[in-house]
């Protein structure tokens, strides 16, 4: 079946002398072929018709082309065409609410729209992470969680009004933070193993303050005891400052507390560290030795992740990713993460993220059922 084929700029082939194999020759015939219908053929050849013999209105038409694929590259790269909104379910002022904001003020230069930090605290996360979970997954809504919202809870409640696993699609990390297993000053023992003796030779003399069983300190000092053979008491706290407090007082003897809210009392000498809860040594702080180093295989930290309400589409999850690498990346967000407390490894994948966080939750999962934790 004959072809025919439209050229857009008739001006630019060969004027003069021989015309181009198979182009329409204005001087045999001076009425162009019908663009409609069967196309014009000579000598079997495939007549080539002309759709705009003026340079004027093929330029025009090129611009318009070239616009429209613009729109569509645009509309492609659209998000955030508004403001994206980052729950957190800790109160404003603490170490969440600090690192959030630090990294979301980075995010809103990078995005050119506003990051808006959400305080929604209480509940132990659970109010925060609720109203992540039932947020809408268009892309605007992300969710600062911690490892209790994500694999402490599923263990510490009997139900909770969002599920973890199926509720969230993972979007990248932001960091790690140690913690430290703190006695009062009047306590001798200097270290984590002299510290276990001490317990096992005086048993009932020592007891933790620790923000509750189902909680991380008191799920740490449970581990510990588990590992040690030790039966140090626990003394529950609503409020961990009043913990903190008390421990300083000498009414209870230890405490287990981020890095950062452990500072001020390390230097005015009223507490001294045993150890760090972390695989290693903690950046800067060298001369305190890791658990791991007297139970291998000891690893507990607090982390943030950042997740999003499950089927939001990719692209804004991988937008945020790359962004959020680059952020961490940064010489000036490093320290200022270390300096609160926080090392960073990088943002890692969505799927990197995921991977973690399932991990973890199994690794809870291995330490609730060892302490015999119940749910409530």
């Amino acid at each position: 079946m004959p072809r025919i084929v439209f050229d857009l700029f008739p001006s630019l082939e060969r004027r003069g002398g021989a015309t181009a194999p198979g182009w329409f020759d204005r001087r045999e015939n001076p009425t162009p072929p019908p663009l409609r219908g069967t196309p014009p053929r000579r000598g079997g050849e495939i007549v080539r018709a002309p759709i705009l013999a003026s340079p004027m209105l093929a330029s025009l038409l090129i611009v318009a082309l070239g616009l429209l694929v613009a729109t569509g590259n645009a509309g492609a790269q659209s998000w955030p065409a508004h403001p994206i909104k980052v729950i957190v379910s800790q109160g404003a002022g603490g170490t969440p609410d600090i690192v959030c904001r630090l990294l979301m003020e980075r995010m809103s230069r990078a995005l050119g729209q506003q990051a808006v930090v959400e305080n929604r605290p209480g509940g132990g996360n659970v109010i925060g992470a609720q109203a992540a979970a039932r947020s809408a997954p268009d892309g605007y809504t992300f969710f600062f969680a911690t490892a209790a919202a994500l694999v402490t809870n599923p263990y510490a409640f009997k139900s909770l009004p969002y599920d973890p696993a199926k509720d969230f699609a993972p979007v990248a990390m932001a960091g790690k933070a140690a913690f430290l297993v703190l006695a009062n000053s009047s306590v001798p023992a200097k270290s984590l193993p002299e510290l276990i003796r001490m317990e096992k030779a005086q048993p009932g003399k020592l007891a933790f303050a620790t923000d509750g069983p189902r909680n991380f300190s008191g799920m740490v000092a449970a581990w510990l005891n588990k590992l040690a053979g030790t039966s140090i008491l626990q003394v529950p706290y609503a409020v961990m400052p009043q913990g903190i407090q008390d421990t300083v007082g000498g009414r209870t003897q230890l405490v287990i507390l981020a890095i950062p809210s452990a500072a001020p009392f390390l230097q005015r000498g009223q507490l001294h560290a045993l150890a760090v809860t972390s695989a290693r040594r903690a950046p800067g702080h060298d001369d305190i030795p890791a658990v791991a180093e007297t139970f291998p295989g000891f690893d507990f930290t607090g982390w943030f992740a950042f997740v999003a309400p499950a089927g939001t589409p990719q692209e804004p999850i991988r937008r945020f990713n790359a962004e959020m690498q680059k952020i961490l990346a940064d010489p000036e967000i490093v320290k200022k993460l270390r300096d609160v407390g926080i090392v960073t490894e990088g943002a890692d994948t969505p799927e990197g993220t995921g991977e973690f966080i399932r991990a973890e939750l199994a690794r809870w999962g291995k330490v609730v059922k060892e302490i015999g934790l119940q749910p409530e």
